[in-house]
């Protein structure tokens, strides 16, 4: 049955922006830290070298020998074994065995879904570290379907004007333009922006954690990292609830400062690091000025991009930026809650066409709570999400609130619970505090869940005064 209308509500004033959601050893010691046994089928990292990352006095390659690495030596033991400012970097994913590693050499294009053998299909993960040239408009559609349909993206900037080819471009402009200009999304996908600094020189500090998997990854415990010119980003968790910094510039958190951060798209994920200085290994090409920041004892550089890129290789395990055999769906049924309650559970009025609150389209939304009474409302439903499929919960959502106080006195929770009702995640919080006019896209990965039956599940709580209102529609579980 239809919900019907709720006299007790009334729209409130909107305010401020949605938001936020769900955050030892030497470099040299990271490097070369235990490891688990070499996998199966080793995961695929493809090095770009076609944005002019060998321009001036930078050298951001694994090898000379391009675009396999191994055909300079097939048995690296030591950076020197391969030549270029990257070698560490590269040589210490090889020496695992769980990683097959290659470079796009330059003159060739970034593409996605072709016949090519460096395709981004063909990856689990793409490195840009520090790009100097813009890319075109179909290489910025072909990253970006990379990553949503489950791919890793390496975002590595530096310093603004940095421009090393001299053609009016530098990293942080290359890696804003590909976030903002993009024919796929270009609302801030990732939920972060890169701030157009010079920062001359400080030690960064790793925020505290023992659970995250950049922070605790098996290369080893990060403490923190250096820039030596280098930018930050600020972080717009509004736009993408799981943008997360993981590294500060001294006297910065929260939303501004962040050195190091990681967010999803889709079904991928994205790391972005604002210097070029941590991972220079200074070995290279001959006639290049280079520094060895990836063992510059104030950081743990080597840990950072290593298990950086074990995290990002995991977005799909080894089947690639949504190479696997999953057959693109949509779960979700009545996503637009037209059709009443068929196929959700929810409390009672939830599912309305009250013209208190617009739906986005149509005419029926959600609307959880708003009652100015302490009141909770819920609606569910449950998926089964395919075995080997990327998968990403959607949903607009907009909130209005008549609080005044700076207390987060009325909440949404977006959960996912097992089949028993056991809350295996809560996937973002939301609060009076993060009112705002109109709606708003969240995005959640599901992938963790692949080959499970679980409920998505939104529980509203309201306080004994004063409404708050949570309203939804256009909802989604896409897989791929």
């Amino acid at each position: 049955m239809l919900g019907s209308r709720r006299p007790r509500r009334r729209v409130a004033c909107a305010a401020a922006v949605l938001g936020m959601l769900l955050t030892g050893v030497t470099a040299g010691q990271a490097a070369t830290a235990a490891t688990p046994s070499a996998a199966a089928t080793p995961h695929r990292v493809l090095f770009d070298n076609t944005k002019a990352e060998t321009a001036g006095n930078a050298d951001w390659i694994i090898g000379t020998s391009q675009p396999d690495p191994l055909g300079q030596d097939a048995t690296p033991s030591a950076e020197n074994d391969w030549t270029g400012a990257l070698s560490a970097w590269g040589v210490g994913l090889q020496k695992t065995g769980d990683y097959a590693l290659k470079t796009l050499p330059a003159g060739n294009s970034i593409t996605y879904g072709t016949s090519s053998a460096l395709d981004l299909k063909n990856f689990d993960t793409f490195v840009l570290p520090e790009p100097n040239v813009l890319l075109s408009a179909a290489e910025k559609t072909a990253v970006m379907k990379f990553v949503q349909n489950g791919g890793g993206l390496f975002l590595i900037s530096d310093h603004t004007g940095a421009d090393r080819n001299n053609d009016g471009n530098d990293a942080v402009e290359v890696i804003n333009d590909l976030m903002t200009g993009n024919s796929v999304d270009s609302t801030d996908p990732f939920g972060f922006s890169v701030d157009t600094l010079s920062i001359s020189t400080d030690d960064p500090k790793a925020i505290t954690s023992t659970t995250d998997p950049v922070i605790n990854g098996s290369f080893g415990k990060v403490g923190g990292s250096i820039i030596r010119s280098g930018t930050t980003a600020t972080l717009k968790p509004a736009d993408n609830s799981s943008v997360k910094g993981l590294v500060y510039r001294t006297g910065s958190s929260g939303s501004t400062g962040a050195f190091f951060a990681t967010s999803t798209f889709g079904s991928g994920r994205v790391a972005f690091w604002g210097d070029s200085s941590p991972i220079d290994d200074g070995t290279g090409q001959s006639g290049n000025t280079l520094y060895d920041g990836w063992n510059d004892p104030a950081g743990t550089n080597a840990a950072l991009a290593l298990n950086a890129t074990e995290w990002l290789s995991g977005a799909t395990g080894s089947s690639g930026g949504g190479g696997g055999t999953c057959t693109a769906a949509q779960l979700l049924g009545n996503q637009g809650f037209e059709s009443g309650s068929t196929s959700w559970t929810a409390s009672s009025g939830v599912i309305t066409d009250d013209t208190g609150e617009p739906a986005r389209t149509g005419t029926y939304k959600a609307w959880l709570n708003g009652y100015g009474s302490a009141h909770t409302d819920t609606l569910s439903q449950t998926v089964n999400i395919p075995t080997g499929c990327a998968a990403t919960l959607s949903l607009y959502l907009h909130i209005d609130t008549a609080e005044t106080t700076t207390t987060a006195y009325d909440t949404l929770k977006v959960q996912v619970l097992n089949s028993g009702g056991t809350v295996l995640s809560t996937l973002g919080t939301y609060s009076n505090l993060d009112a705002a006019s109109g709606y708003a896209l969240k995005k959640f990965d599901l992938g963790a869940y692949a080959g499970q039956s679980v409920a998505v599940k939104l529980t509203g709580t309201e306080g004994s005064t004063l409404q708050t209102s949570f309203v939804v529609d256009d909802t989604s579980v896409s897989v791929s």
